[in-house]
């Protein structure tokens, strides 16, 4: 369900057409409208309510490294790697720009000292050109296909070293490492030119190309490798590079990250990892507290999750900034249902722990008590009255 409908001419930075200069598109008529089977849409974004449903499952971080059955690949004498999950296309040359996510921990003790799935920060990596900490990964990441993901066994002689780091991130000397490494994607050198050395308007091009594949991957229905495509956008976007834009700059490239994040929401919530479709609908509402379709795809997520209240408060907000959309009174009306669903539910459950109303008792047993309670009052009387005559 999920965004409907596609980019169009007003986007900037495509293959296509020119680069605008200036701020985003805006919708004269007011917030964007929804149609019944289409939940908030708007230029910027796909995702149609009968996509076929992908299955796929987040990484696992539940009690250390994944346990891995894959054979072992030696990729050098300090080196090895165990496949979790299959890539597709082709491995990275040298130079070449990867953005990968990783967890890596200490081989003997499983501590874990770096996460960047939990900073939700893709890692750029150049190839040939990393830090000598970093060595034994970029070997493991320059074997890896776009979209695989494994486990990598890297000696220490390639990790940090005889004397570890006390700083950030803290590892102890002479520590094997053990990285849990998912390529998002890559990009090939060209003409030389690393991406810092991009100026903002082709660095904001260039994630606007990766959006747009992303879109053309949807419409294939394939989630998950356009879920790469724009975590890859959004790693041309990082935080770095978004401190130091303002005015123009800085809304044309939200024009480009805002939706990247609305959009792997979408393709999340469709894979039912409702938890990280918060977080990317939480990333847009921090720049763009009135953003209809954020609070809308959050209500979803937090309603998947039980959340109801917290998802009513979205849809309470959402409604207020688009009052006539339907899609909003309609998950309004099921949270109201499933309320009352389970007041009913609940109050069968106290029924049968109470038990049954009593009976009152019948009105036959009480004319019987009072006929009785007469003719002893008049034996009393009658008994009264002879001894009085005696007397």
């Amino acid at each position: 369900m999920f965004i409907s409908g596609e980019d169009d001419k007003n986007e900037i930075g495509t293959e296509n057409t020119a680069f605008v200069h200036g701020k985003p598109p805006q919708d004269a008529a007011g917030p964007p409208k929804v149609e019944s089977d289409m939940e908030i849409v708007e230029e910027n974004e796909i995702v149609t309510e009968n996509t076929a449903f992908v299955h796929g499952e987040p990484p696992q971080d539940a009690a250390g490294p994944p346990k891995v059955e894959s054979d072992m690949e030696i990729l050098h004498e300090k080196v090895k790697k165990q496949i979790i999950k299959e890539g597709h296309g082709q491995k990275p040359s040298k130079y070449s720009t990867c953005f990968l996510h990783y967890r890596a921990w200490t081989e003997t003790t499983k501590h874990k000292f770096d996460d960047t799935w939990h900073e939700q920060q893709p890692l750029e990596l150049v190839l040939g050109k990393e830090k000598k900490e970093m060595t034994g990964l970029a070997i493991g990441v320059s074997s890896m296909k776009s979209g695989e993901r494994a486990l990598l066994h890297v000696g220490w002689e390639l990790g940090y070293g005889k004397e570890g780091s006390f700083s950030f991130p803290n590892v102890p000397p002479m520590a094997d490492i053990l990285y849990e490494v998912e390529l998002i994607g890559f990009d090939e050198t060209k003409e030389g030119k690393a991406r810092a050395d991009m100026t903002v308007e082709e660095r904001i091009g260039a994630a606007d190309r990766r959006k747009m594949d992303g879109n053309s991957l949807f419409k294939e229905d394939k989630l998950e490798e356009a879920m790469q495509q724009y975590e890859m956008a959004i790693a041309y976007m990082g935080d770095d590079f978004m401190f130091q834009l303002f005015g123009k700059y800085r809304d044309m490239a939200l024009a480009v990250k805002n939706p990247c994040h609305l959009n792997m929401a979408a393709c999340l919530i469709k894979l039912k990892r409702y938890e990280e479709a918060i977080g990317h609908c939480s990333i847009v509402l921090s720049e763009d507290e009135n953003n209809v379709k954020a609070m809308f795809r959050r209500g979803k997520a937090r309603a998947e999750l039980g959340q109801t209240d917290a998802a009513r408060e979205d849809f309470l907000k959402a409604r207020k900034y688009a009052p006539e959309d339907k899609a909003i009174a309609r998950e309004l009306r099921m949270l109201a249902e499933q309320d009352k669903a389970i007041y009913q539910k609940q109050k069968e459950i106290y029924k049968g722990i109470f038990g049954p109303r009593p009976e009152p008792k019948s009105k036959r047993g009480n004319w019987i008590i009072r006929l009785w309670h007469w003719l002893l009052s008049l034996f009393y009387y009658m008994f009264r009255r002879e001894r009085v005559k005696a007397d």
